[in-house]
């Protein structure tokens, strides 16, 4: 049997420290909002993951950062190339803002065009590293077509639970995939409730990021990616939006791991940004609350919507502990980062995956930024994910005749 190379599992509320080997998820004093941090042997880990073996490993898919993951045995990680997506440097953007330098990282470029790819790519390993041979999940969307997009390419059974309101595109991502789609009459928090349920009762590996702590390993692969590709000169301030909390929660630990072995000396200020119709962490971090108030959801960015956020005490560590901050936006303010964003550097992103980008043009506007800061914005999802969306964001074509007249008329009347 394969052990993973993480050293113990321990609870982000209570400390209570846990084996690996064991089947726990979560900290059973504590119950679901007891997640579990995943940590390993960092003395062995510094041996081995060094600047020199980085350059050297060619490998361009996440599992060349294997030393910092729970699984030490390649032959278990689907065949996809997961991570290595581009980081682009906005000189628009550095200049409109007034700051040193903004990095946009475009993840929204991975095999199923989302950030939740670098989850599932691990979840997928995790369970055939266990002989499972189905695996669950519950999402609004982006979780679930990366999930079945990895069980697809490593010959796993997969079910899924979204919201009957989820995305069509996603949902028709799911069924392209093979996976066997569930469109649950509710709320993301009806479909994970159900979901926990069928996984229990039917023995599926649980792929749920805010339960399985394994999952935010694989997500924090995009922090290291960034370290490296910086050379581990980080910025200020990296711009997340949020959700169920895990995406800001793996920054968080992707840095907290580096500054472990001595790669980099500081935490960047992690700045957290949900959607004004689904805020709960971001309330409580504004309240100086140690809970979250759970509250239904009204946001077009329908991969944030989360009223029940299971990931929440990690997502208020991590802004706390780096001495970072937190924004909520409008939906308006959404739409427009999708345009503004699409329209200065190329990247289209989805309304959840543009939020961290909202946030940044809001943040601006309260001068905390300042001068000398580099600061970089995460892109977690392809705007094509959300086409009604990017409709609504874009606007209308000019319907014309066949004649350059007409099209004459519509350039005059533009200008």
């Amino acid at each position: 049997m394969i052990v993973a190379s993480a050293d113990k599992l321990k609870c982000v509320l209570c400390g209570k420290e846990f084996d690996p080997k064991s089947d726990v998820f979560t900290c059973p004093d504590c119950g679901p909002d007891g997640t579990l941090d995943v940590l390993y042997d960092y003395g062995e880990v510094r041996r081995k993951f060094t600047t020199e073996a980085l350059a050297e490993n060619k490998e361009r898919s996440i599992s060349r950062y294997i030393e910092l993951l729970p699984i030490n045995d390649p032959t278990f990680f689907p065949n996809l190339k997961v991570g290595s997506s581009p980081l682009y440097e906005s000189i628009y953007w550095a200049k409109k803002l007034k700051v040193k330098q903004v990095l946009i990282k475009d993840d929204g470029r991975n095999p199923t065009a989302s950030f939740k790819d670098r989850a599932s790519f691990i979840g997928v390993a995790k369970a055939k590293e266990k002989g499972a041979t189905s695996i669950a999940c519950a999402s609004t969307g982006n979780a679930a077509s990366s999930l079945a997009g990895c069980a697809a390419v490593a010959g796993l059974d997969c079910y899924i639970f979204v919201p009957e309101k989820a995305p069509v595109n996603k949902v028709t991502q799911l069924l392209i995939y093979g996976a066997k789609v569930f469109l649950v009459k509710g709320t993301y928090e009806d479909a994970f409730k159900l979901a926990v349920k069928a996984i229990d009762a039917y023995g599926w590996y649980n792929r749920n990021s805010a339960i399985n702590p394994y999952l935010v390993e694989g997500k924090k692969t995009c922090g290291l990616e960034l370290a490296e590709e910086l050379s581990f000169d980080l910025p200020d301030k990296v711009f997340v939006s949020v959700g169920d909390g895990c995406i800001i929660s793996s920054f968080y630990k992707a840095f907290y791991d580096l500054k472990q072995i001595g790669l980099i000396s500081q935490i960047p200020q992690l700045i957290g940004v949900q959607a004004e119709g689904a805020c709960p962490i971001y309330k409580a971090f504004k309240e100086g609350k140690d809970v979250i108030e759970k509250k239904p959801t009204n946001t077009l960015a329908d991969s944030i919507a989360v009223g029940e956020p299971r990931n929440w005490a990690k997502a208020l560590r991590a802004v706390k502990n780096s001495g970072g901050d937190m924004v909520a936006v409008s939906d308006d303010e959404i739409l427009e980062a999708m345009r503004l964003l699409a329209r200065t550097s190329g990247v289209f992103g989805e309304p959840a995956g543009v939020t961290g980008f909202a946030g940044l043009l809001k943040y601006a506007q309260t001068g905390k930024l300042g001068s000398h800061e580099r600061v970089a914005v995460i892109v977690t999802g392809n705007g094509l994910k959300d086409s009604e969306s990017a409709k609504r964001a874009a606007g209308s074509p000019y319907a014309v005749e066949p004649t350059l007249e007409a099209v004459s008329r519509i350039i005059g009347s533009a200008n």
